[in-house]
């Protein structure tokens, strides 16, 4: 991108409107009364970043309508920090709508599909609201179940025969289990689609990892990734060539970013950046979301010349160093989710005396001084490189600490 290419119109219109109506971008732009419509981008690129923080200290500074006009009031989820509020207009709720009727339709869902969700509508989510609205923009059905409680997910998938199921990928692997032990035949349902939230299926070169492979070993299904975030209101979603996560660039401005602020090259990874488009209750401008990534812009197999973005690496706030070893929270995930046995397991990583990071992780106890936990201790030693302290627990008491009923995805991890 050379920088002094013209930035779009869309983005001269968002940053007009956030100096007209955003108390926060008025303070932080001070000095910028009026946006020329021949802002290049090395004009673009000097702007301030927002970050979480900014958010959750300036929450209320960020509406840009009066608050009667908020339709709706959703938060984030609170991995990043303590949640913070993203006001909705009427016009967001639209957006909102197409956003993921568009995101839906790259995944093969169409007019006519009933679709089972099994992420909760409640507690101020922003997908839950975001898929029903964009399953009713397509003219499909919905059954909203909700998440967990596998009896009550099988019993509608035998009853209401959905095509297409939205769900965190490692629930999968609890119906899986649930199916497997009642009889419930995973090769003759109507389930044919899973669109993934929340837990990356992929790995760098868009092959199935060891999560995604576990699910379509016992499962003849196509898995199809998405990323997204609550403060962005956009879903970055996987079509058909599945390499990738397409953007939506009538709804979002992307930007993928090193260490120096600078953009990577096609293919690296960087930090994603992004500005929100045609957004009136909470615009966000230059909005570090703390996710890292590879971007593609080469034209997809699709057709589409959208760019798109590769499975989130880690989080630049969840970088863990121990003895020497620095690691992503994946990279975990990746020892433990291949292994059958392993029903469930939680990491907690904590600080010694020296603010050493140290690292726990909960097992179910039947696998303690068993053949299997010793096969668990060689694949951290190889592919880790360390071995953790582990504690063993009921397995019922570690899915409580995973499946907390107070939040709406799976916490794998915790830092404390």
């Amino acid at each position: 991108m050379q920088t002094q290419q013209l930035i779009p119109e869309a983005l001269t219109q968002t940053l007009t409107y956030v100096l007209q109506n955003s108390n926060f971008y008025k303070k932080t732009f001070k000095g910028i009364n009026t946006v020329s419509s021949e802002l290049s981008f090395h004009e673009w690129r000097k702007l301030p970043f927002t970050c979480k923080d900014d958010l959750s200290e300036n929450n209320l500074d960020f509406l840009a309508v009066p608050m009667s006009e908020i339709a709706d009031f959703v938060t984030t989820s609170g991995t990043m920090g303590d949640p913070v509020t993203i006001y909705l207009s009427r016009l967001d709720l639209k957006r909102l709508a197409i956003n993921e009727r568009d995101s839906l339709s790259l995944a093969g869902v169409k007019e006519g599909d009933l679709v089972q969700l099994m992420t909760t509508i409640d507690r101020q989510f922003m997908a839950g609201i975001a898929y029903y609205m964009g399953i009713q923009e397509l003219k499909a059905g919905i059954i909203r179940i909700g998440p967990g409680v596998p009896e009550l997910q099988w019993t509608s998938i035998l009853k209401y025969k959905p095509r297409v199921l939205i769900a965190v990928p490692s629930f999968i692997l609890i119906l899986i289990d649930y199916a497997k032990k009642n009889g419930i035949g995973l090769l003759d349902n109507s389930v044919e689609t899973i669109v993934c939230i929340g837990e990356s299926i992929r790995d760098d070169k868009f092959n199935l990892n060891v999560l995604g492979n576990r699910i379509t070993k016992d499962w003849n299904v196509n898995l199809y990734s998405t990323y997204a975030c609550t403060e962005m209101a956009t879903a970055f979603t996987e079509c058909h060539a599945q390499q990738g996560c397409h953007l939506n660039e009538n709804l979002l401005f992307l930007e993928v970013l090193d260490e120096n602020g600078n953009e990577v090259e096609d293919g690296e990874e960087g930090e994603i950046v992004i500005t929100t488009l045609v957004t009136t209750g909470t615009p966000l401008v230059r909005y570090k979301t703390g996710d890292i990534a590879k971007r593609f812009t080469k034209i997809c197999s699709c057709g589409s010349g959208s760019p798109r973005l590769g499975p989130i690496v880690g989080r630049k706030n969840q970088m863990i160093k121990y003895k020497g070893t620095t690691i992503f929270p994946q990279t975990i995930f990746d020892v433990f989710d291949v292994i059958v046995e392993v029903l469930c397991y939680k990491i907690i990583v904590s600080k010694d005396d020296f603010q050493n990071d140290l690292i726990t992780i909960l097992l179910q106890k039947e696998l303690m001084d068993s053949t299997i936990f010793k096969l668990i201790v060689e694949k951290c030693q190889s592919r880790l490189k360390f071995i953790p302290t582990f504690k063993f627990e009921d397995l019922e008491l570690i899915q409580a600490q995973v499946y907390k009923k107070n939040l709406r995805k799976p916490e794998k991890i915790v830092f404390i």
